[in-house]
């Protein structure tokens, strides 16, 4: 199995490789790259898709220490696979956690983006107060993990068909990943200048308002709501994902 050494890090990827344009693929909270097989079978054929397991997820292997836990370092995970593949410039798309964490990559290397794909995500939060009510939330799931094990996790369809190697990993995930520390991505919404594809499930409620909150800000997104599709849209419908997709890639 392909893994990039980073320190002691070892990020699991996956590269369906080809001469098409890259796309780098973020799975969401609690899933890997196993989301992502319904587009790795759809369009490798055409582009080269690139999806990753971050740190406390599916088979990456990181070091049981919250220091090694963070947005930063994740950002830095994402360039760094992108270097070690030979990757100038991709389309960076992502789901929930990877979704946001695509964006904070615009805000670090905006010359490394071709392009945006954003499902079922938000851009986080600009006051400390609901920022704060977002963390307390975050922490209370790192412990039900550090208490329950993966019997807790829950989750849709995309974590359902996903794999994870230890609760504490997720648990050091969520303190350090998932957790809000500022507001760089939701600052940057209007600054961003690369074309951009948000999608979002009709029942995904959690991410709605984000979303379109989203396509209101960043300049001349697409915003295409999926019916009948919760937060796992991808997974929960495939097709409808995959078309609204092609469509967007085509046109870049």
């Amino acid at each position: 199995m392909p893994y990039l050494d980073r320190d002691d890090v070892r990020l699991y990827f996956e590269d369906s490789g080809g001469e098409g344009p890259p796309i780098l693929l973020s799975h969401g909270f609690g899933a890997s790259t196993d989301m992502w097989r319904g587009q790795v079978e759809a369009f490798s054929d055409r582009y080269r898709l690139i999806p990753w397991d971050m740190r406390g997820h599916g088979r990456t292997e990181c070091p049981d220490d919250p220091a090694r836990f963070s947005q930063d370092e994740t950002v830095e995970d994402m360039r760094a696979l992108l270097d070690h593949l030979g990757v100038e410039q991709a389309v960076i798309a992502g789901h929930s956690l990877g979704g946001f964490l695509s964006m904070a990559f615009h805000v670090r290397y905006p010359e490394r983006v071709r392009a945006l794909v954003l499902q079922g995500c938000g851009p986080g939060f600009r006051s400390g107060g609901p920022r704060a009510v977002w963390n307390e939330y975050v922490e209370g799931r790192a412990r039900s993990l550090e208490e329950g094990g993966l019997a807790v996790l829950g989750g849709g369809p995309e974590v359902d068909v996903s794999v994870q190697g230890s609760a504490r990993g997720l648990a050091l995930a969520a303190r350090g990943i998932l957790s809000q520390v500022d507001a760089r991505v939701i600052d940057s919404l209007p600054a961003i200048a690369v074309p951009v594809l948000i999608v979002i499930g009709d029942g995904d409620s959690n991410y709605l308002q984000g979303s379109h909150y989203m396509a209101g800000r960043i300049p001349g997104a697409v915003n295409v709501v999926v019916p009948d599709a919760g937060h796992g849209v991808n997974v929960d419908q495939p097709a409808a994902v995959n078309e609204a997709l092609g469509q967007f890639l085509a046109g870049l």
